[in-house]
């Protein structure tokens, strides 16, 4: 009988869309290929939170495509070995997926092992990998998310309503604001940024029924945060828009410094598309975290959550997952036909995940 070749699963899911991984694994647990495919038509959240179902009916196509085409030409049968899922709101949003995924992807594709994670677990790993340390990722909303390898620390990703503080979509909100009162006349506007709006959206006073009926009301929001940083990096720069973002940059900082271990030197990593911002968001960034963590070391995030989905994966076909288990932000349930001897994946967190995962080229960014 031909031996078995084994691959992992990742699977990133956030508001832009759906993006799953297949990636062979060596007896060492190193990641070889992989394969990978996007939809960018984002999961349905609903009255149970995350809807399983509809997760289900894009990654199982999805999944037997990268499979059929990983099998081509193989000289060994190609199996899933472990899988881990990232997606945004499965700490408060993923009880459907907690219940649903394991029985599901069991019975479609054989996978007994497997990790349902946060996104910003799944950013974590792909960041920082094991070592101890913090990592902000910034885009549409912000969340920070820091251990010390016995739990897990975490910080704002409250939505855009309660929280996401120095977030694209917060700095796009403010920016619209301070437009507004400059049409009204009232303290604190800005012409430059009233003059964006208007460019953008059309005329001010239609602002709120072009917003309000939207159900994607944070990404509209993060839209502006282009024209917020253009007119705090023009010469000369608007004051109240670099004033936007440097308190944008507090808040994140602010975000690191509530996650990061205590003791010791931190290591911080940033992931997400905010931080394409620029000069005029990541200076008074990196003064804020000067003042507020001097003993943290910021480090380039090594992988996106793509990548750390798979590193999730392939360090479950060892045994090897050490991060802190946690019933909402990273859950590994029995693995399949082990439930019934009472054997808990949840013991894997305390075996060491060996080794770094290579940076995977994605075709979509977070």
């Amino acid at each position: 009988m031909a031996a078995v070749t084994p691959w992992v699963l990742g699977v990133d899911s956030g508001g832009s869309g759906l993006r799953v991984a297949l990636a062979s694994t060596s007896d060492t647990g190193a990641v070889g290929r992989t394969e990978t495919a996007v939809s960018r038509e984002p999961v349905r959240t609903g009255p149970s939170g995350i809807d399983a179902a509809h997760l289900l009916d894009h990654l199982l196509p999805m999944t037997r495509a990268l499979l059929d085409g990983a099998g081509d030409g193989a000289a060994s049968p190609v199996t899933i070995g472990a899988a881990a899922v990232g997606a945004a709101g499965m700490a408060t949003l993923g009880g459907d997926l907690r219940a649903r995924l394991p029985g599901a992807l069991e019975s479609a594709l054989g996978v007994r092992r497997l990790a349902l994670a946060a996104d910003a677990v799944t950013a974590y790993a792909g960041a920082l990998g094991l070592r101890p340390g913090a990592v902000v990722a910034a885009g549409t909303g912000l969340i920070a998310l820091g251990t010390d390898l016995s739990a897990w620390r975490r910080a704002d990703g409250w939505g855009h309503l309660l929280g996401d503080c120095g977030s694209g979509a917060w700095i796009g909100r403010a920016g619209l604001e301070a437009a507004m009162r400059a049409h009204d006349g009232r303290r604190g506007g800005s012409p430059a940024l009233l003059a964006r709006v208007e460019a953008v959206f059309g005329p001010a006073p239609e602002l709120p029924g072009l917003l309000y009926p939207r159900t994607d009301r944070p990404a509209v929001l993060a839209s502006f945060a282009p024209e917020v940083a253009r007119c705090a990096a023009a010469d000369p720069a608007d004051p109240v828009a670099a004033g936007i973002l440097r308190e944008a940059a507090g808040h994140i900082a602010d975000a690191a410094a509530a996650v990061c271990p205590p003791s010791g030197e931190c290591d911080v990593a940033f992931t997400g598309g905010l931080l394409k911002t620029g000069d005029a968001l990541l200076v008074p960034l990196r003064a804020a975290l000067a003042e507020r963590l001097p003993h943290a070391r910021t480090v380039p995030a090594a992988g996106d959550p793509l990548a750390g989905a798979v590193r999730v994966a392939a360090s479950l076909t060892r045994r090897g997952l050490r991060l802190p288990a946690d019933g909402r932000l990273l859950h590994v349930p029995a693995e399949q036909g082990s439930r019934s001897r009472g054997d808990s994946r949840d013991k894997l967190a305390q075996t060491p995940l060996e080794r770094p995962l290579p940076e995977q080229d994605t075709t979509r960014t977070q």
